[in-house]
């Protein structure tokens, strides 16, 4: 089967002779403006100055045409798709891509066969360009390792999702990840800008400052909502001057964020750590912003439920009462009503004493167990109860707390190797010490 074949066959774009697919990044006057407006050089791409600028690993390897194999990761709108369109232009090896979304691991397999094939015939090396990487699954991503570990693929990897999640750890072992961030408010500002002035772009629009400032807060970093938002907003208008309210009505909702495994883990520590820092406003803010993103309440309330045992505890006994009050809440009401509660909860956390005693206990509990193995059970606290107990010696020497006018007894509980006060050590917040206080005083230890 001849490579025109293939790539009919894997739905691959056709190679010009000169190695980049035809037209990869040539400007065209249909399509969408984000797709217009891709560059076609290092010097055109806007943003990642850390990568792409003077000093940047990227253009360097880029400009030698030296490129190993790279993840590019970072939100969506921030370059990822178009550096790759960058390395077909400029790169002499062959240039294929592959949908993560529609290529099997056939398809996968049939490329890295292909590359091999062309390396042994001409030396020339196959960049293989993958977007949405992290949509393959384990077999397809150990299809494409035998090609990235004998060097025959040069693989670009495009993904929104945290690599140490979604990527295989051997292939992401071979290659260099590198970090997009989003964009500069300068950086869409300028990108939006040569949109206005290109002819590719939306020239003859007239955009006023206060609707430039509206797409550039509106895109929070993202290119594509900016080149989006200006495109609505020329596509809708009914004057010549594109406004600041023209632009929020066709953008609508504001563009959040929150993909399921790195924003998510970040955000939900953020307001886990809002809380244990006593912040109530970061807390309803970061709370507000997971609900608003998608985030499941449920797993939202679970981790106050948490947070109160583990980062309040007895400073604040109640605190645990109002975490599973709100989860209660949120089961029994749903939302949006449940906002309420789970603010309330998150609140009231944020704003009660800290004390980690109950965490370093079971922590100290856990270790004790490891230790002491099957430490016996003294025999006047075992079981009692049943015909023949007595004979063995169960029980005996047990003082009943109740019989005690104190209403407690001072005997011993623990198995041999562990002492009072080994494990439980009280902090000096809230409600903790008064409780410590008065079981020292029980004691007699003061």
């Amino acid at each position: 089967m001849n490579e025109q074949m293939d790539e009919q066959l894997f739905g691959l774009p056709e190679e010009s002779a000169d190695g980049p697919p035809a037209g990869a990044t040539a400007p065209t006057t249909r399509g969408p403006l984000a797709a217009r407006m891709r560059p076609r050089t290092l010097d055109e791409v806007v943003g990642q100055r850390h990568l792409v600028g003077p000093d940047g690993p990227l253009r360097a390897a880029i400009e030698r045409d030296a490129l190993s194999s790279v993840l590019l990761w970072g939100p969506p709108g921030t370059g990822k798709t178009s550096l790759a369109h960058v390395v077909a232009a400029s790169t002499k090896a062959a240039f294929t891509e592959l949908s993560a979304v529609t290529a099997g691991v056939k398809d996968i397999r049939g490329v890295v066969d292909q590359a091999r094939e062309r390396r042994r015939a001409s030396q020339r090396r196959t960049v293989l360009f993958v977007d949405e990487i992290h949509r393959f699954n384990k077999a397809q991503q150990d299809a494409l390792l035998p090609g990235v570990e004998d060097g025959s693929v040069v693989l670009i990897g495009a993904t929104t999702e945290n690599p140490y999640f979604e990527v295989n750890a051997p292939l992401l072992s071979r290659s260099l990840l590198y970090r997009l961030e989003p964009l500069e408010g300068d950086d869409i500002r300028q990108l939006l800008q040569r949109a206005l002035d290109q002819d590719h772009g939306l020239p003859g629009v007239n955009v006023a400052p206060d609707a430039l400032e509206a797409l550039v807060a509106a895109a929070d970093g993202d290119a594509r909502v900016a080149l989006t938002g200006l495109e609505a907003a020329a596509a809708t208008r009914g004057a010549d001057l594109i406004t600041g309210p023209m632009v929020r009505s066709a953008l609508g909702r504001p563009h959040l964020r929150y993909d399921r495994d790195d924003q998510h883990f970040d955000q939900v520590s953020a307001f886990i750590k809002a809380m244990r820092g006593s912040d109530p406003d970061a807390a309803v803010y970061w709370l507000v912003r997971m609900l608003t993103s998608g985030e499941d309440a449920r797993f939202v309330a679970r981790r106050m439920v948490i947070l109160a045992g583990e980062d309040i505890g007895l400073a604040d006994p109640r605190a645990l009462q109002v975490a599973v009050a709100a989860f209660q809440a949120l089961e029994v009401i749903g939302l949006p009503e449940a906002r309420y509660a789970l603010a309330e909860a998150a609140i009231y956390l944020a704003l009660a004493p800290k004390s980690n005693a109950v965490a370093t206990a079971l922590a100290a509990a856990d270790a004790a167990v490891e230790r002491l193995g099957n430490a016996p059970v003294p025999a006047h606290l075992r079981d009692a109860h049943y015909k023949g107990a007595a004979k063995l010696g169960h029980g005996k020497g047990y003082r009943y707390p109740h019989d005690d006018p104190r209403g407690w007894s001072d005997q011993r509980y623990l198995p041999d190797g562990l002492e009072f006060g080994d494990l439980y050590t009280p902090s000096e917040h809230g409600e903790e010490p008064m409780l410590w206080e008065r079981l020292r005083r029980r004691r007699g230890d003061v």
